[in-house]
């Protein structure tokens, strides 16, 4: 989560996992799943967002204008039978009030987060791979914050 970090990002991947054991495996799911899981997770260390509620709100609209990941890949993901089940399991583990409760309570501090951001990203050239992220594990964080232009993104 440091800005500045110059940890290679498989080094801040092992990291992440090791600080969030609570985070589904991509290895223990279906290629396909398992995939998508380790992009969104990559998203996490290279944006440097932790797994609370907020930056979980926050992190697929930074997807969507700063990497490849465009609203059709979501809809692909979103219609994806493991996703539906991952999100069965969260309302089935936790219940549907707390979930929006939680989306709810966070929601205004996002939209203030997001605005700005929208700003600094309209008309953004160069886009952060999203399901091909595999060349830049042995990138520093830094030098991939500065060579997508994120740093003045991230808190």
């Amino acid at each position: 989560m440091d800005k500045k970090s110059t940890q290679t990002l498989r080094e801040g991947l092992i990291e992440y996992y090791a600080c969030n054991p609570h985070v589904t495996n991509p290895t223990t799911q279906p290629t396909h799943f398992g995939k998508i899981l380790r992009a969104h997770d990559v998203g996490h260390v290279i944006y440097g967002c932790d797994t609370g509620m907020h930056d979980e709100l926050k992190i697929l609209p930074l997807f969507w204008w700063t990497s490849e990941c465009t609203f059709q890949t979501y809809l692909k993901m979103k219609n994806s039978p493991a996703v539906d089940v991952m999100y069965d399991d969260m309302i089935r583990e936790k219940g549907a009030l707390w979930l929006y409760g939680a989306v709810l309570s966070v929601l205004p501090s996002v939209l203030i987060d997001l605005i700005p951001i929208w700003i600094r990203t309209r008309n953004r050239q160069k886009l952060l791979p999203f399901l091909d992220f595999e060349p830049l594990l042995e990138q520093s964080l830094l030098d991939i914050r500065q060579e997508f232009d994120l740093l003045s993104l991230l808190p």
